[in-house]
């Protein structure tokens, strides 16, 4: 699975509307690149090494999921569709954005095209000061300072000045949903999804206690005899489970990621149950149903069948290595009649059958903007 890393970046600019393109970078960096944690004052000073206007510059902390080499390239990219031209003879010039990495986590990386941490960082007031006052206990992986120890031992007597102007963190999932659902076919990846936005975005994790459920693994062995009994402990447990976490998230207001919703349980009941079975258990899951707080953002996870069936080999379940197809397809159609019914349920489907957004960074990164982009 992947992993999360923090790295810190310095932002200049020192032509046209400058603090509009640190604010134009500091928005890309958060769609293409991660979780912007932090962003320090933007600070004007003179440049250097050239003839050339002021510099606004300031420092950000990212929570990323790529590698080194690959944040390298997307910052890159930023400043090249933001009109930066990198030319051969590296001399100094005056330019719209300038992104450099200074450290990530505490590696170090010295390649021809990387160096981390950045070789002149130690030396300059306008990337220690604003990273000071972002990571001021973070320690220089070679020097072995803290942050704030390299300001009182800098060299550099530029004038520096912080201005009152500041940029604003670009807007996260937090900031519009409180609590959000992901739901999907048995193999779908859900788990996988929840686990991954919970620990992007330091939320409060809610997982389906399918394993502690005895019925289960009889279920696969004999639908027919144990479906009403399975779905019935599946209801209870998913009722107290979301009762017993939602309540803590009516009283403190925190990000809650669910890898299901109560509804899963109405949807495979539809599936599984005879018409009489059904329609006792539909009561009792309505009553249910009328006290379970309703997620801000639901999510359908679709993958096509063969993937399920790929994913369900994969992930080695013993109990569930003969489900079969029909069964799969026709839990898809019971999610998609009940999607299509819930008119007041904010939805969001994505497809992810050519997606490994569990091993592959940038597949991660575009559910991040789908969910971004959803109404």
């Amino acid at each position: 699975m992947l992993n999360f890393h923090t790295t810190y970046l310095s932002l200049g600019s020192n032509e046209g509307d400058r603090l509009q393109y640190l604010q134009e970078a500091v928005n890309r960096i958060g769609e293409d690149i991660g979780v912007i944690e932090a962003i320090s004052p933007v600070y004007k000073s003179e440049a250097q090494g050239f003839d050339g206007n002021e510099f606004y510059n300031c420092c950000l902390a990212v929570k990323t999921v790529f590698s080194p080499e690959t944040l390298l390239q997307k910052v890159l990219s930023i400043e090249k569709e933001m009109g930066r031209l990198r030319t051969a003879d590296k001399t100094y010039r005056n330019r719209q954005i300038d992104i450099d990495i200074l450290l990530y986590e505490h590696k170090t990386i010295d390649t021809r095209v990387l160096k981390i941490p950045h070789p002149y960082m130690h030396k300059r007031a306008f990337v220690l000061l604003p990273l000071q006052d972002i990571a001021k206990d973070m320690i220089h992986p070679i020097a072995q300072k803290r942050i704030d120890e390299l300001v009182q031992k800098l060299s550099d007597d530029t004038p520096i000045q912080k201005i009152t102007p500041q940029l604003k963190k670009p807007e996260s999932i937090t900031d519009r949903y409180n609590y959000i659902a992901i739901e999907g076919n048995i193999g779908a990846g859900k788990t996988s999804l929840a686990h991954l936005l919970a620990e992007q975005y330091n939320a409060k994790l809610v997982l389906e206690r399918f394993a502690d459920n005895p019925f289960l693994p009889k279920f696969y062995a004999d639908k027919e005899r144990f479906a009403f009994p399975t779905e019935m402990s599946f209801l209870a447990d998913r009722y107290q489970q979301l009762s017993d976490d939602l309540a803590q998230f009516d009283l403190f207001k925190s990000f809650i990621i669910s890898d299901y919703y109560i509804f899963k349980s109405l949807i495979f009941a539809q599936v599984t149950l005879a018409s009489e079975e059904y329609v006792l258990y539909r009561r009792v899951f309505d009553i249910m149903y009328k006290e379970i707080t309703k997620p801000d953002l639901y999510i359908y996870l679709y993958q096509n069948t063969d993937r399920l069936l790929e994913n369900i080999k994969k992930r080695g379940r013993d109990y569930e290595q003969n489900i079969e197809s029909d069964y799969l397809e026709n839990l898809d159609k019971a999610y998609a009649g009940y999607i299509q019914s819930q008119k007041n349920l904010n939805t969001l489907i994505i497809d992810a059958s050519q997606l490994d957004f569990v091993h592959r960074a940038e597949d991660f990164q575009s559910i991040i903007k789908l969910i971004l982009k959803s109404t």
